[in-house]
């Protein structure tokens, strides 16, 4: 998936591949976070069961961390087993806990998925909503409303 015009293709109507897989440490590491056909699958997978009925409630959304290689996946510190390396998860900003609270909320009780998490860094001063989809066992398996990181 090197050509360029590949990395435009529509996961969904306001998504795209690119979207889900730029990264600036990607960049800055020269790491190429290139995904397989199966994790594209699931990135539309989750554009189209989370991501898009999240944006008709709440306009438009800021993915921070979408599909991870495992280099990648290393170099920004996730978990070895990370659903982001499968293309099964997306990392939200939130403008304010507020807002993270209504989105955390809107998932958990309207939308089909695997894990959500609304997670906030003291030292960076940031908040951010983790939601993955798995295509075979998404079921609201696992909520926690905050995580400190």
């Amino acid at each position: 998936m090197e050509n360029t015009n590949e990395k435009e293709v529509r996961l969904s109507e306001h998504f795209t591949l690119r979207e889900m897989i730029q990264s600036g440490t990607a960049l800055r590491l020269h790491i190429d976070n290139t995904p397989d056909a199966y994790a594209v699958e699931c990135l539309r997978l989750l554009c189209r069961q989370v991501l898009e009925p999240l944006r008709r409630r709440f306009g438009v959304i800021r993915v921070t961390s979408g599909y991870r290689c495992l280099a990648l996946n290393r170099a920004v510190g996730g978990a070895a087993r990370s659903q982001h390396m499968r293309g099964q998860a997306a990392d939200l900003h939130v403008s304010s806990p507020e807002n993270g609270r209504k989105m955390f909320d809107y998932i958990r009780q309207n939308l089909v998925f695997d894990q959500l998490f609304l997670e906030h860094s003291k030292a960076r001063r940031t908040w951010w909503i983790h939601v993955s989809y798995h295509p075979v066992t998404a079921k609201n398996r696992l909520t926690s409303s905050t995580i400190e990181v």
